[in-house]
């Protein structure tokens, strides 16, 4: 199954998701993440059908120095 997108098509059937681990709440619910050629996919691992956020490779690049930064920290 492919999911069109502005950024190109992200191809659900190739990708291999990767989980960062469980969730601070203890509900096994975690971010999965998958890498199909040129984009990068990210999605809730406790809904694993539900919506698909769809990056470039610059901007997961930024968004990965962002979270280091502490740029989403809630404090």
């Amino acid at each position: 199954m492919t999911t069109p997108h502005p950024k190109g098509d992200f191809d659900l059937s190739r990708a291999v998701w990767q989980s960062a681990g469980p969730g601070e709440g203890g509900d096994g619910s975690s971010v999965e993440v998958a890498f199909v050629d040129d984009l990068i996919g990210m999605r809730n691992g406790a809904d694993p059908d539900g919506p698909v956020l769809v990056f470039t490779q610059a901007e997961w690049d930024a968004f990965v120095e962002g979270a280091k930064d502490g740029e989403f920290d809630l404090e």
